[in-house]
């Protein structure tokens, strides 16, 4: 039995270089990534080649979270349709209103 659901796999390179990637796992129980309550796990990236700009992940044992380039700050995780719309809404406003 798989101990995950990929629920989103979605890539986009931009005409100027900039990828967003969403990745979505549900995982299935009792697999909990450790550090956060819920049975999700997520990678949402948005950069260049080599440049992380912004990305909201739940890496093990550091639990829900945000980069802002090097800076590193707790994410309050409520719903998988909260965390795609801030993350979207983030990049949206870096991106000057264009996704």
């Amino acid at each position: 039995m798989p101990r995950a659901t990929l629920l989103i796999d979605a890539k986009k390179v931009y005409a100027d270089g900039s990828i967003l990637q969403l990745k979505l796992w549900e995982l299935k129980p009792p697999n909990r990534v450790r550090g956060s309550a819920h049975g999700l796990k997520y990678s949402l990236f948005y950069g260049r080649e080599g440049l992380r700009i912004l990305a909201y992940d739940n890496e093990a044992g550091k639990g829900d979270h945000v980069h802002r380039g090097d800076v590193e700050t707790p994410y309050r995780f409520t719903t998988y349709e909260k965390l795609l719309d801030d993350f979207l809404t983030e990049v949206g406003t870096l991106r000057g209103g264009q996704l």
